[in-house]
């Protein structure tokens, strides 16, 4: 019965001790070590883009940090990632919240060989192709939300994470 015990009493500190930890003060701590934003992307310079009150809002809990960018064609979400969560979705998820019609997902290559998982999404004759990419510390990079969670559950040390959404939109059909 000891044992029984000790496996219970072992069950019940595991579930308890993310609860007494303070994960604004680690996130604050984690997001102060992170390196600045940059001021290019493929070549072309970054121009920061403001977020709304209600983006602000929706990201104040967010495990990180994130910034909107343009690039004069492109809109550029970046967002650093400290701990694994359930917090960051597929762009494909925002897009169809948002209201518009989302493609089937393809995975494209890059100039430079990493992998994207782009969609178009449109919405009242508005069209975008939008394609998102995680990036760890240790140069891997994720097409997918899902294998980066596990992968990031499972190595932490990797952290942290750079996800970038781009939104190009493309030319309206006649």
């Amino acid at each position: 019965m000891n044992r029984i015990h000790g496996l219970l009493l072992t069950m019940i500190i595991a579930s308890v001790a993310p609860m007494l930890s303070s994960p604004h003060a680690a996130q604050t701590a984690a997001s102060a070590d992170l390196p600045p934003w940059p001021h290019a992307f493929r070549g072309r310079p970054l121009y920061p883009v403001g977020f709304s009150a209600a983006e602000r809002r929706f990201l104040a809990d967010f495990p990180g940090t994130a910034a909107r960018f343009s690039d004069g064609e492109s809109a550029i979400l970046m967002r650093r990632v400290t701990q694994a969560t359930r917090r960051l979705h597929p762009a494909e998820d925002c897009y169809r919240g948002w209201g518009f019609e989302v493609g089937a997902p393809q995975i494209r290559a890059d100039r430079d060989g990493s992998r994207w998982r782009c969609f178009t999404a449109s919405r009242s004759g508005e069209a975008r192709e939008v394609c998102e990419q995680i990036r760890d510390s240790e140069g891997r990079h994720y097409t997918d939300v899902s294998s980066w969670y596990w992968a990031a559950t499972l190595d932490p040390a990797s952290r942290p994470w750079l996800v970038i959404t781009i939104a190009t939109p493309l030319s309206k059909a006649d």
